[in-house]
């Protein structure tokens, strides 16, 4: 197991009706004024919205408001919150919403006190040395940006879909978690997020760190807990209690303590992000395209997890300590498809085709991750340009 530092002071207020407690909680975190973030109309629709205004009425709070966040969050309504904040005056960020809503309001957060563009911290020109507090009322469980130093923008111009970690400065003060707002969600996106934060735990997974026991379990826990509740979630939407786990699950994938001690991977991610950049598609339906690629290029480059994973995951025969490697590689290659036929029976896509994108532009897509990450990618196995190509291929199948 590596050094690490581990710091992750959110409190989380998890529970049904627990977003009345917000105008309590932003005062004890010491806010003064507060802008509410949030995205389309569903808080509006569904009266959460005025739920938390109500309650931030309650403890003497005044709040103004950005509204209109996309999925796959993008940098202008970035620049209209920093602006807006600064002319409000507002002292915390209280994201309503999912990880679109979350992650934009935590670039909002640091880019405010700060004199440049937002921008550099995302290409590493700068670093986060102040930012606003941020809080969260979460509606989506998927990106667990809710318990993360994380964010994810996409800068239309360059069409640059990059990833910002700032765990001591953006970690939110307090997440309010309550299943029950997720049950109107659609199935969809539901799975999506599903998908995500699988993927979060996965790229934490897979490492050539040795002797990282407690970590592996908890990934593996976890995983094995999303893969009981997923299907209960998508048969019966109101379930509460198969909501409430999947929404836990959502927040441990990512806030960081499945990857203490360990090397990570995250090329899964920075080949999806060249998707959704490019084609719009949801991050999560993209990554349920990508990871199952990833994991059939490495059956033949470094398949030692990928057995690991197989047996302790998806309940795939442990091989004896006397198989070859081809009966090694045969049980990697029964996990990946365990894995792939629990996406498609959430109906999430595992081929570029199915994710809507009959021909993609393997080329234009491979000279984007040039651009953002250089000539290597990943930990696991470093991954050259060309090997990404083949690993979009194999997406292609």
């Amino acid at each position: 197991m590596n050094n690490f530092t581990f710091y992750s002071p959110t409190e989380f207020v998890f529970g049904r009706d627990t977003e009345q407690q917000v105008g309590a909680l932003a005062l004890k975190y010491g806010a003064q004024k507060v802008m509410i973030v949030y995205g389309g109309g569903s808080v509006v629709r569904s009266g959460l919205l005025d739920r938390v205004k109500q309650s931030l009425d309650a403890a003497g709070l005044p709040h103004c408001e950005l509204g209109g966040i996309q999925p796959n969050p993008v940098d202008s309504k970035v620049y209209e919150g920093i602006d807006l904040c600064r002319r409000e005056g507002a002292d915390m960020l209280l994201p309503v919403g999912g990880g679109s809503v979350i992650d934009t309001a935590k670039a909002i957060a640091a880019g405010v006190p700060y004199e440049g563009d937002f921008w550099d911290f995302f290409v590493g020109k700068a670093k986060v040395e102040r930012a606003l507090k941020v809080a969260v009322v979460l509606t989506i469980p998927a990106a667990g940006s809710e318990g993360s130093g994380n964010a994810v923008i996409t800068r239309m111009e360059t069409l640059q879909k990059l990833g910002l970690c700032a765990p001591f400065k953006l970690r939110p003060v307090f997440s309010i978690l309550n299943p029950a707002l997720t049950c109107t969600l659609p199935p969809a996106q539901t799975a999506a997020g599903i998908a995500d934060m699988m993927a979060h735990i996965m790229e934490r997974y897979f490492t050539n760190t040795p002797q990282v026991e407690i970590s592996d379990r908890l990934c593996e826990g976890t995983l094995k807990a999303i893969i009981a509740e997923a299907p209960k979630v998508m048969a019966n939407p109101n379930d509460y209690e198969a909501r409430a786990n999947i929404m836990w699950s959502g927040m441990v994938a990512h806030n960081g303590t499945c990857g203490v001690g360990r090397e990570e991977d995250w090329s899964s991610h920075a080949l999806e992000h060249e998707i959704s950049a490019i084609y719009d598609v949801t991050h999560g339906a993209g990554l349920s395209v990508i990871f199952p690629a990833w994991m059939t290029w490495m059956v033949t480059h470094n398949m030692g997890k990928l057995v690991q994973f197989a047996v302790r995951v998806w309940d795939v025969p442990q091989p004896s300590s006397e198989a070859s490697d081809a009966e090694l590689q045969a049980v990697a290659q029964e996990g990946i498809l365990r894995l792939k036929q629990f996406f498609r029976s959430l109906d999430l896509p595992t081929t570029f085709a199915e994710l809507g994108i009959p021909h993609p532009d393997i080329d234009r897509m491979t000279e984007s991750l040039r651009r953002n990450k250089g000539e290597l990618l990943g930990n696991y196995v470093k991954l050259t340009m060309e090997q990404c190509k083949e690993i979009y291929r194999l997406a292609e199948e």
